[in-house]
């Protein structure tokens, strides 16, 4: 009997794996349609604020909607014609900057033979590919030029999103069984997200800002794509910061030599440790932190269900699903799990206390 009786109980545990393992195997199938989605809803959530503040100042609903949506439309087309320039213009540069790596390389297996080390050009090429350090790089812009490709449909969407938001808590009063307990809920949650993701883009985009007035000043090459590549990688906190480093870096080398890329890399560290580790925290409050281990798994399942997109949205994503724990009593262990990690009394432990 009691065999039984855990073989029931163990029944439901299976049926719930077997359904998440079927709703992830069907959003990769479904990858770019809700890839889509997602930046339409993250572009949603920013758009919000002006078409909200137009509202309060008697600005009729669908002219605010336009006047943002044709604000949006201005803005990414510069950014469009700015990052492609200087895309094509690093493109059209890289061979040079590959010859410049040969010539490094070489001087390096000479240095090595004077020191008694030797080593074969196949042992030196094929630990440091030339094009090994901009792959990523590539993947980045290729993933977003996929997204940009249907740049129309995305912009269709996020309209139809910002007029229907207004009208969305009378619809939830009408679905609701008890829309006065549920509904404060439902709207400190989404209030939260929209927090979350305003805070954090005017962050990156302070960083992106910073780091392009820092590159410009030590004269590396492509600073704008540089400061744009460090504007989408910031919403990985910490990982995101030395993978956008790395190109600036290595290209800082070729073309200044070793002082300019020790500079270069001090900047990225500076930059990325003030605003991570003191700005943000100080702005968004500790409830907004995470586990650096809950970061790196996220970077790991969003990237590989959804993509480079899915990759640079991990943490605005795993930070939905836990505020979305922390509204309900019954799943707020998962935000606490998610959350970063606590010292004895109760609050996030400081580096004195990990230690």
């Amino acid at each position: 009997m009691t065999d039984q009786a855990n073989s029931h109980r163990g029944t439901p545990l299976l049926i719930i794996g077997a359904s998440v393992v079927v709703v992830l195997w069907g959003i990769y199938l479904a990858q770019s349609v809700l890839v889509l989605f997602l930046v339409s809803v993250f572009l949603a959530f920013i758009g919000r604020v002006p078409v909200v503040w137009m509202e309060r100042h008697h600005v009729p609903s669908v002219l605010a909607v336009l006047i943002v949506m044709g604000a949006m439309v201005t803005l990414l087309m510069g950014i469009g014609v700015v990052v492609g320039a200087s895309l094509t213009s690093f493109s059209g540069a890289w061979p040079s900057y590959q010859a410049r790596i040969h010539d490094m390389l070489f001087g390096l297996k000479a240095l090595l033979s004077r020191k008694g080390i030797r080593v074969t050009d196949d042992m030196i090429f094929g630990f440091n590919s030339p094009g090994a350090v901009m792959n990523f790089t590539a993947g980045v812009f290729a993933g977003l030029s996929s997204v940009l490709s249907n740049t129309l449909l995305v912009l269709f969407t996020m309209t139809f999103m910002l007029l229907e938001a207004s009208g969305l808590p009378a619809k939830l009063r009408l679905v609701h069984e008890y829309p006065k307990a549920s509904l404060p809920k439902f709207a400190k949650f989404v209030e939260d997200i929209k927090r979350y993701t305003i805070i954090k883009t005017l962050i990156n985009l302070l960083a992106g800002v910073l780091i392009t007035i820092w590159l410009t000043i030590l004269g590396v090459d492509f600073p704008v794509l540089w400061g744009f590549l460090a504007f989408l990688l910031h919403f990985i906190p910490s990982v995101g910061s030395v993978i956008a480093a790395v190109p600036a870096v290595s290209l800082a080398l070729i073309q200044l030599g070793g002082g300019s890329a020790a500079l270069t890399a001090a900047g990225y560290l500076v930059i990325g440790m003030t605003l991570g580790n003191v700005v943000e925290p100080r702005i968004m409050g500790h409830r907004f932190g995470m586990s650096p281990l809950v970061v790196f798994l996220s970077l790991i399942f969003w990237g590989n269900l959804l993509g480079i997109v899915g990759a640079l949205l991990c943490v605005p994503l795993t930070m939905t699903l836990k505020l979305a724990c922390e509204a309900r009593e019954d799943m707020r262990w998962i935000a606490v799990l998610l959350g970063p990690e606590m010292s004895p009394k109760g609050r996030p432990a400081t580096s004195r206390e990990r230690a």
